[in-house]
């Protein structure tokens, strides 16, 4: 968003404006501009950029953060716990929601009629880190969405205004008319034009959403992200999708979880996979790690026994992810990477390879030993190898 436009300007509004007064100026400016009604050259550029003073200013944070920086972004962006989809949202921005906004009531048969004046579904996707699907966490989404009318309490009728029964189709939602044609009399049923297939008419309709009931509006929503959530599953928030028409039940607000990948850890189900490096001494004696786990300041100790071998697998119970509305945790499983040292002193060396020749005579005389016990078969003579180190 640019930080160099006047949003008070463009609304025409006071910089001291309530939220109900920019609303209102926001509606007021957008039905004229909205490229649905408007077929002016230029009306798609003014819409967004009243589209966009108004996103700013219908918001706590991005309005507070415009007052005091001159940028919607503040001077470090919101924080890890707020969430803008007004540019993301799924199927569901600002020009799509005037669309239906512009569209009015449902139309069509009685069950269809019901299912349209009902508010549609809205998802979206949220993105998580491993860590947050881990321990939970609490995330402020703010998005836009057809919301019930504030003027009306959502019933679509101005003060003193009545629903009535439409007088064309006496409250069915639909007219028949009969045609003559060479064929005979032709009949046809189709929504009524006078309600829009509703059914009802209001005498006094709302002046802010045109009877509908609703009204676009920027809003946010806290959403609660269980500990152990697993990707793709959803989360679902009810009534907070988009509102029906006139009253009518809401939709609900369906929130995918996507869970970013992480540079330690990779999950499978419930546990977790990661490497370790271990020094080759360590590996051929045994010894202990300290590895940091996926909990806040979680340290986990990794026994490392004799002889372990490059790429075997440790698994250690209960640190790995929590189990969804569980108490249990998966495992954490640490995958071996044997490393052989560098930094080892000359006297370490020599040791090193007086250890080696000890091993290399050993094995030598126990394959000898093998050897003279097999049936016609000579024995070998016993091969030296020169030790490591330095001689």
């Amino acid at each position: 968003m640019s930080s160099n436009k006047d949003y008070y300007e463009i609304l025409g509004v006071p910089r001291d404006a309530d939220a109900r007064t920019i609303k209102r100026a926001f509606l007021q400016k957008a039905r004229t501009l909205h490229p649905d009604v408007n077929k002016a050259p230029d009306a798609e550029e003014k819409f967004k950029e009243v589209n966009e003073a108004y996103t700013v200013l219908s918001d706590e944070t991005k309005r507070a953060n415009y007052d005091r920086y001159g940028t919607p972004d503040g001077p470090g962006g919101f924080g890890s716990d707020y969430v803008d989809m007004s540019d993301i949202f799924s199927g569901f921005g600002m020009d799509d929601i005037f669309s239906s906004f512009f569209g009015g009531s449902g139309r069509g048969s009685q069950s269809a009629r019901q299912q349209r004046t009902r508010g549609r579904d809205m998802g979206i996707t949220l993105h998580i880190t491993l860590e947050e699907a881990a321990h939970g966490c609490t995330k402020t989404v703010s998005y836009e969405r057809l919301a019930p009318c504030d003027d009306c309490n959502g019933t679509g009728a101005a003060e003193g205004g009545q629903t009535k029964a439409c007088p064309r189709c006496h409250g069915t939602g639909h007219v028949t008319t009969v045609q003559r044609t060479i064929l005979g009399q032709m009949q046809s049923t189709t929504v009524c034009p006078e309600c829009g297939g509703t059914g009802e008419v209001i005498d006094h309709p709302c002046e802010t959403c045109n009877g509908q009931g609703r009204t676009p509006s920027h809003e946010t929503v806290k959403v609660e992200i269980p500990a152990g959530v697993h990707p793709g599953q959803t989360i679902t928030i009810k009534d907070k999708g988009e509102a029906g028409v006139r009253g009518a039940a809401s939709g609900n607000l369906v929130v995918s979880i996507d869970i970013a990948e992480h540079e330690r850890f990779q999950r499978q189900g419930d546990d977790l996979y990661c490497t370790a490096d271990v020094d080759a001494l360590d590996a051929i004696l045994g010894s202990e790690i300290e590895i940091d786990g996926i909990m806040p300041d979680e340290k986990v100790e990794v026994e490392i026994p004799a002889g372990t071998q490059y790429g075997e697998q440790i698994r250690v119970e209960r640190h790995g992810m929590p189990r969804l509305n569980s108490s249990a945790r998966g495992s954490l499983v640490v995958v071996v990477r044997v490393t052989v040292p560098t930094d080892l002193s000359e006297d370490e060396m020599e040791d090193l390879g007086a250890i080696a020749l000890r091993r290399t005579t050993r094995i030598a005389e126990e394959s000898e030993k093998k050897a003279a016990k097999r049936p016609g078969k000579a024995k070998s003579k016993s091969s030296k190898k020169r030790p490591f180190g330095r001689r």
